[in-house]
C-alpha cells in the first residue's frame, strides 16, 4: 500500500483528534504539523513522529499528499488559499470560517481548480442518521426542532463573536446540516438573540439565541441554542411527519410511531474516524464517500451566518 503522507495545519484538540485517527489508519502517516505555537506543533508533531514546521510554506514545501486545516473560526482563509495554490486535496474543520465572506471566496477558489475537499461535519457518518434518512423517506415533513444547550468551551476566542462566529456558527451548525440533510433547504430565517452573553471575561455573543425556519418543503422548523451552562445539556434534531416521530444525536436515535418506539444507540467516535477515512480513500482513489465537500459545507455556513446575524438585528436595543 502506498503511504499517504498528510499535513496538518493547526495543532489544537480537534487537530489532536484527527491525527490520533489519521494515525490508526493503515497507510496513512502524519508527516508534518504547523501551528501559530510552535511549541504546539512540536508536541503533536512528536506524538506522531512528524516533523513541526515553522510555517506552512514549509509543510508545504515537505510535499505532504493531502492537507487538514484545524484551526479557529477567525483564522480560516490564509491556509486554505496556500493549499489551494499548492493544488492539493483539502480537509477542512468547521466552521468554515468566522464570516460569510471568506467561505464563499474559498469555495470559488476551490471549484475553479477541482480540487477533493471535506469538511468535518461528521454527523453525517452517523449510522443512525442514515436509519433516519430511511425512516423519513417518502414521509413529509411538517416541523423540525434543532437544540444545542451547552457550556462555553475552554477556550479564549469561542466567547467573542468577530473570533468564532458565534455559537449558532461554531457550535449549532451541526444540528444544522443535520436539519438541511434531514429535511431539505431553508428558505426563510427568523431570529432573535437575548442580547446577554454568558458570564465569561471578555464575552460579546448572546447566551441564548432561537430561530424560526421555513424549509422549501414548506416544513416549519426552531433552533433554540444556549452556552450558559456547565456542562452539554443536549444537542439534537427531531423531526415530526404525519403520524411519525424521529428524534437523532450523535448518541442515537428513537423512532416513535403509534407502534411504539425504537432506540438506536449510537457511536460517535466511529463517525469521527469514519470522515477521516472517507477523506482519505478519495485521496487515493480508493472511493467516493465525502458526504460534506466543501461546496456542501458552505449551504450549512451561510444558514448560520444568516440565522446569527438575524439575531443580532433583532437583540434588545439593536431592532432594525
Amino acid at each position: 500500500m502506498t503511504m499517504t503522507r498528510v499535513g496538518m495545519v493547526g495543532a489544537g484538540g480537534v487537530a489532536q483528534r484527527h491525527a490520533r485517527v489519521l494515525s490508526s489508519l493503515p497507510g496513512v502517516r502524519l508527516a508534518g504539523v504547523t501551528d501559530v505555537r510552535h511549541e504546539a506543533a512540536a508536541g503533536l508533531a512528536e506524538a506522531h513522529g512528524a516533523v513541526a514546521y515553522p510555517d506552512l510554506t514549509a509543510l508545504l514545501d515537505d510535499g505532504p499528499d493531502a492537507v487538514y486545516v484545524c484551526v479557529p473560526p477567525f483564522a480560516h482563509g490564509p491556509a486554505e488559499r496556500a493549499v489551494i495554490a499548492a493544488g492539493l486535496p483539502m480537509f477542512v474543520e468547521k466552521p468554515l470560517a468566522a464570516d460569510l465572506d471568506t467561505a464563499t471566496a474559498l469555495a470559488a477558489l476551490i471549484a475553479e481548480r477541482g480540487l477533493i475537499t471535506a469538511v468535518g461535519h461528521h454527523w453525517r457518518y452517523l449510522a443512525v442518521v442514515e436509519q433516519a434518512r430511511k425512516v423519513l423517506a417518502g414521509r413529509e415533513v411538517r416541523l423540525v426542532t434543532g437544540a444545542w444547550l451547552d457550556k462555553v468551551p475552554p477556550v479564549a476566542w469561542w466567547a467573542r463573536a468577530d473570533r468564532s462566529g458565534g455559537p449558532v456558527v461554531e457550535q449549532a451548525a451541526h444540528v444544522l446540516d443535520l436539519a438541511r440533510h434531514l429535511a431539505g433547504e431553508v428558505t426563510d430565517v427568523w431570529a432573535a438573540g437575548n442580547g446577554t452573553p454568558p458570564r465569561v471575561e471578555g464575552a460579546d455573543v448572546d447566551g441564548a439565541t432561537v430561530a424560526a425556519l421555513r424549509f422549501a418543503s414548506g416544513a416549519v422548523g426552531t433552533l433554540a441554542q444556549t452556552c450558559v451552562l456547565g456542562w452539554k445539556e443536549r444537542a439534537g434534531l427531531e423531526i415530526y411527519a404525519d403520524g411519525l416521530s424521529v428524534a437523532v444525536s450523535e448518541t442515537g436515535l428513537v423512532v416513535r410511531d403509534a407502534g411504539g418506539e425504537e432506540t438506536t444507540p449510537s457511536d460517535p467516535d466511529s463517525a469521527r474516524v469514519a470522515v477521516d477515512r472517507a477523506f482519505i480513500d478519495a485521496v487515493r482513489g480508493d472511493a467516493d464517500d465525502i458526504r460534506v465537500p466543501y461546496a456542501e459545507a458552505l449551504r450549512t455556513h451561510e444558514l448560520a451566518v444568516r440565522i446569527a446575524e438575524a439575531a443580532r438585528r433583532t437583540e434588545p436595543g439593536h431592532r432594525s
